[in-house]
C-alpha cells in the first residue's frame, strides 16, 4: 500500500522569494499589534485584575453552560466558572466591581440568592476575595515567565548553533507573542491565565519547528560550502516541510475540533494556541530563515579557518 504524502520528495518551492515581502509584512503588523495593546489594551480576566471566588455544591449534576447562562443574567461582568471533581461541584469566579468592599458583597449576595432560587438545596460558600495586589502579582509573574522563557531559548540556541541563530530564534518567539497579544487586544477575548500557559505553550512549539530548521540549515552549510546562503536555505526549507506541514497539521485539527465542539471555559486557551500553531508555522519559515540571511550568515560563515585547524592538529597527543 502506497503511503500517503503531503509533501512529495522533489518539492522544491521557492520560499525566499517573498522573503522582503514577508518581513516587511510581519514588521508591519508586529508593530500594529503592540500599538493595539498599548492604546486599546487586553481585556484581562480575575486573575489579574482580582475579583469574588465563590464555590457551590449542588445537590443534582449541574450542566456547565445552563448554569453559566444563569450566572450571566446577573449582569455582573464575565464570570469564570471550573468543575471541580465532578458535575456537581463549581467554582464561579466573579470581577471585582467598582466601588467599596460593600459592593463586592452585595454581587455574592445576589448571586448566593441565584443559585438558592435556581437550584434548591445547593449549598454556596462564603465568598472570597482576590485583591488588587495578589492580582498585579499573577499578571508581573505571568509576563516575566513568558519575557524570561524567550531569552533562555534564545541563549540555549547561541550555544547550540552561533550568536546569528539565537537573535533569528528570538525575533522569531517575539513576531509569535506580538501576533497573540495583538489578536486578544482585537477581539478583546478575555486573557486569564489559561491565556498566559497558551502563549508558552506557543513559545515552546516555535522554538521546536524553528531549532529542526535551524538544525538543517547547520547540516547543509556543512555539506554544500559552494551554494549561496538563499539557494541553500530554500533547500533546507523544503527538506523539513514535510515534517512542518505533518506537525502543524495535526494539531491545528485537533484545536478545531475543541474550538468547535469544546467547552467555553477553554475557548480562550484553545484560540491562543490554534492561533499559535498558525502564525509559528509562518514564523518559523519567513522569519527565521530569512533572518540569517539579514544577518550576514554565509556558507562560509562558521568554517574554521585554516591556521585553527593546525593549531587543533598541534594541540592533539600524537599516537605512538
Amino acid at each position: 500500500m502506497k503511503l500517503l504524502k503531503l509533501v512529495p520528495d522533489n518539492t522544491n518551492i521557492d520560499f525566499m522569494k517573498w522573503r522582503k515581502f514577508a518581513l516587511i509584512l510581519s514588521t508591519l503588523a508586529t508593530i500594529a499589534s503592540l500599538v493595539l495593546v498599548g492604546v486599546r489594551g487586553l481585556n484581562l480576566g480575575i486573575d489579574f485584575v482580582g475579583g469574588q471566588v465563590v464555590r457551590v455544591q449542588f445537590a443534582q449534576p449541574v450542566d456547565i453552560e445552563q448554569l453559566r447562562g444563569k450566572v450571566d443574567t446577573l449582569q455582573v461582568g464575565d464570570a469564570s466558572i471550573q468543575e471541580f471533581g465532578n458535575n456537581r461541584s463549581y467554582q464561579i469566579r466573579l470581577p471585582r466591581p467598582e466601588g467599596p468592599e460593600a459592593a463586592a458583597n452585595q454581587v455574592v449576595t445576589q448571586l448566593r440568592g441565584l443559585i438558592q432560587r435556581e437550584y434548591p438545596g445547593a449549598q454556596v460558600s462564603a465568598g472570597e476575595s482576590v485583591s488588587g495586589k495578589v492580582s498585579e502579582e499573577l499578571a508581573t509573574d505571568g509576563a516575566l515567565a513568558i519575557l524570561f522563557a524567550m531569552i533562555g531559548i534564545a541563549i540555549y540556541i547561541w550555544l547550540r548553533f552561533e550568536w546569528q541563530f539565537g537573535v533569528g530564534a528570538l525575533v522569531t518567539l517575539f513576531h509569535d507573542v506580538s501576533m497573540t497579544l495583538g489578536f486578544f487586544s482585537l477581539t478583546q477575548l478575555q486573557v486569564d491565565l489559561n491565556v498566559v500557559a497558551a502563549i508558552l505553550t506557543i513559545v515552546g512549539y516555535s522554538l521546536n519547528d524553528t531549532v529542526v530548521i535551524y538544525d538543517r540549515i547547520r547540516e547543509n552549510l556543512r555539506k554544500f560550502r559552494k551554494m549561496a546562503i538563499v539557494p541553500l536555505l530554500n533547500l533546507s526549507l523544503n527538506e523539513t516541510l514535510s515534517r512542518t506541514m505533518v506537525t502543524s497539521l495535526s494539531i491545528l485539527f485537533a484545536l478545531g475540533a475543541l474550538l468547535l465542539l469544546g467547552p467555553d471555559v477553554i475557548f480562550g486557551l484553545t484560540i491562543a494556541v490554534f492561533l499559535g500553531i498558525f502564525v509559528g508555522t509562518y514564523s518559523s519559515i519567513y522569519i527565521s530563515a530569512p533572518v540569517l540571511v539579514a544577518l550576514g550568515v554565509t556558507p562560509d560563515s562558521f568554517v574554521r579557518s585554516q591556521e585553527d585547524d593546525q593549531d587543533e592538529t598541534v594541540a592533539k597527543p600524537s599516537r605512538a
